[in-house]
């Protein structure tokens, strides 16, 4: 088997870095890459690329051979310099995906991006980036996606006579309000065209940039078509900061509530994912902080391993946390059958067994003694109304 051998005149920090960006550019993805090993350094796994939650940007389910790179025992403490954003543009053909999940509250969504710079290491969307060529690891928080027709392809499908209107769910894959939305504004565009033809939505955000949008969400909110769920992983900041490298602080995340709230428009506290023997035990205060800040309802997903996830997320406990792994781990495969994780309908949100029944009933209990509700009031449908649209742009379609 072929491999790439790196010259060890250079410092571990030159070479490694060299071959992120090699690997980034698609020069090396036939060839395993290795470090030759003289002496294995005990620090090597604290390496990792500033301000990302993925240790390693391993390759895909669909890449015939990986890479991976190994300590020669040139010394170098300097950490590995800041991974750039880099963001291309989509023209998508259509934006409303649609699932016959059972699971999930909702049988449509649109996404306006695909990665996510807030660099989440537990998120279960990584594997998307595999349909892209590229890695769920380092690409999928550096190699974004914009979608900027997303607006007018929305307006398109919605004006199309077969459509029939439920609640649109926004930010269920990657976040809508990540930085480069910032800059793009593709997520306000497109509730512009919702707010438009009075359209029901829900969003899922950690970015604050959600509050730049409160005009248009309150007006919607006051007809009952709005609604909007702030996931708060833990109160701790160091944590998130590890978990969640370019997301919000948990401070943060309650401020939003609250202005939100504040505003007139519903917000759920989402505790997700929970993870067992690391943020399970904050559960009761972050549905406590969230009632305080003006949550109304409260849900809960326990932290899902599926496909690239799982060895990802193992990286990172192996960093961050080694001395909990082996427990952590333990606790999630007794709730899947002895497996990392289980993908059917009525078990992956929440596990099966002991320890996920003990976390239902704390968030039963913690619930009643809230006054917080597990659902909402459906949102209307009754004053949708087609948008306009001209020829131009249905000839998208």
């Amino acid at each position: 088997m072929a491999r790439v051998r790196c010259d060890a005149k250079f410092g571990f920090r030159v070479r490694l870095y060299a071959l992120l960006v090699l690997s980034r550019r698609g020069l090396l993805a036939s060839v395993p890459v290795v470090f030759y090993n003289r002496v294995m350094k005990p620090d090597l796994q604290t390496r990792t690329a500033k301000a990302r939650g993925a240790v390693t940007n391993a390759a895909s389910r669909y890449d015939r051979l990986s890479r991976h790179a190994e300590a020669d025992g040139w010394a170098q403490d300097d950490d590995l310099p800041a991974l750039r954003t880099e963001v291309s543009v989509e023209r998508p053909r259509s934006l409303i995906s649609y699932n016959r999940s059972p699971d999930l509250p909702f049988d449509r969504s649109i996404n306006p991006y695909r990665g996510c710079e807030h660099g989440c290491v537990y998120c279960f969307a990584r594997p998307s980036h595999a349909y892209l060529g590229l890695s769920p690891g380092l690409d999928f928080e550096t190699k974004l996606v914009a979608r900027p027709a997303a607006p007018d392809v929305l307006r398109a499908e919605l004006a199309r006579k077969s459509y029939r209107v439920a609640t649109l769910a926004i930010g269920t894959n990657t976040d809508p309000y990540q930085p480069i939305e910032r800059d793009y504004g593709i997520m306000r565009a497109c509730l512009e065209v919702l707010e438009a033809c009075n359209h029901p939505i829900a969003i899922v955000t950690k970015g604050t940039l959600i509050e730049r949008d409160i005009d248009i969400l309150a007006r919607m909110a006051q007809r009952g078509l709005a609604r909007v769920g702030i996931s708060v992983t833990t109160l701790d900041p160091k944590l998130s900061r590890q978990m969640e490298p370019r997301a919000p602080t948990p401070k943060r995340r309650l401020t939003m509530i609250r202005r939100l709230a504040e505003a007139g428009i519903p917000v759920r506290i989402m505790a997700s994912p929970m993870v067992p023997a690391l943020t399970d035990p904050e559960l009761e205060a972050i549905l406590e902080a969230g009632k305080n800040a003006g949550a109304r309802t409260a849900s809960w997903i326990m932290l899902r391993l599926p496909r690239e996830v799982s060895p990802l997320w193992q990286e990172w406990l192996s960093v961050h946390y080694p001395d909990r792994a082996s427990r952590i781990m333990s606790k999630l495969r007794d709730m899947h059958g002895g497996r990392d994780y289980d993908a059917r309908w009525g078990h992956r949100m929440r596990g099966k067994g002991a320890y996920a029944e003990l976390v239902q009933h704390r968030f039963k209990i913690a619930l009643k003694r809230l006054g917080l509700r597990e659902t909402a009031p459906p949102m209307r449908t009754d004053l949708f109304r087609p948008p306009h649209t001209d020829s131009a742009q249905l000839s998208l379609f």
